[in-house]
């Protein structure tokens, strides 16, 4: 398995926001000391991005004009979330020869639409690979299990069959979307406080609708802002949750890609190791 990442990703950062650089850094050192193997990250060209976004939002990326309050303008955001892009398209190829991969980068995606950034988030990653790989792959499923739903994801695919997106988020939450599932875009919004044994009955019923779908590909939007302990979002699942969501995933056995999103807590690198192992357990049987 395949991890790509880049110390780039490491330069940028306002002090006090919880996208962090110190969070990858934390993750980088367990998953090294645990034997991953990593792939150096390449920058996406413009063209990606224009498979899913304005060309006004990509110059106002470009050029430093934009504002969010969530949203940091930063020196060279531009390169910063080309190269995030960038090794998601590479994780999908991987994902694709090898089986699976995963991105470990920042800044995250899916809270960017069409035309809009927001979220901590410029452009949307795993749409950018996911719209190229549409190319060869017929049929296509994101599953997002990020504590905040993924606005920008859904505003990008809702309505092309050929994707199905599936997003298990708190609710009420930022962004406040996702209340009710549309088309090819199945939501289930869950309650603060909700812990593994009610998340992963919701889980699994939401990768029914996957296995209906009958996908290509799997596309694996990867939060783990739904621990505990993340600062950020209320709902209550353990380290080892990962690992079980992790091996229903893989259960599907089809080349499958994950992105970093969320997850802010000090343990996250822990949860995202327990992810990977489950997602390569299966092919240890």
């Amino acid at each position: 398995m395949k991890i790509v990442f880049s110390k780039r990703c490491l330069e940028f950062g306002r002090l006090g926001h919880p996208e962090s650089a110190q969070r990858l850094e934390r993750c980088f050192d367990l998953l090294k000391s645990r034997d991953f193997k990593f792939v150096e990250a390449i920058s996406c060209l413009e063209e990606d991005i224009l498979l899913v976004h304005t060309k006004e939002l990509l110059k106002a990326v470009r050029e430093n004009n934009f504002y969010d309050p969530d949203t940091p303008n930063l020196e060279n955001i531009f390169e910063y979330a080309k190269l995030s892009a960038g090794a998601t398209l590479l994780a999908s190829q991987f994902a694709q020869e090898e089986g699976f991969a995963f991105s470990l980068m920042r800044p995250p995606g899916h809270h960017a639409g069409r035309s809009s950034l927001g979220g901590f988030c410029y452009f949307n990653n795993i749409a950018i690979s996911v719209e190229k790989i549409r190319k060869t792959k017929k049929k296509i499923a994101i599953i997002d299990f990020d504590c905040h739903h993924g606005n920008g994801t859904e505003d990008i695919f809702k309505g092309k069959a050929c994707v199905c997106y599936l997003s298990l988020h708190q609710s009420p939450f930022y962004p406040g979307t996702g209340l009710e599932s549309h088309d090819n875009c199945f939501n289930f919004p869950l309650a603060a406080g909700t812990g593994e044994s009610e998340y992963l009955a919701v889980f699994k019923q939401g990768l029914e609708k996957i296995k209906d779908f009958r996908p290509d590909i799997l596309a694996v939007s990867a939060g783990f802002d739904t621990y505990r302990r993340d600062p950020l979002g209320n709902i209550k699942l353990d380290k080892t949750t990962y690992r079980k969501i992790g091996e229903l995933i893989a259960a599907f056995g089809k080349p499958t890609f994950a992105v970093l999103e969320g997850g802010y807590s000090k343990d996250l690198a822990y949860c995202v190791s327990e992810f990977l192992s489950g997602m390569t357990a299966l092919k240890k049987l």
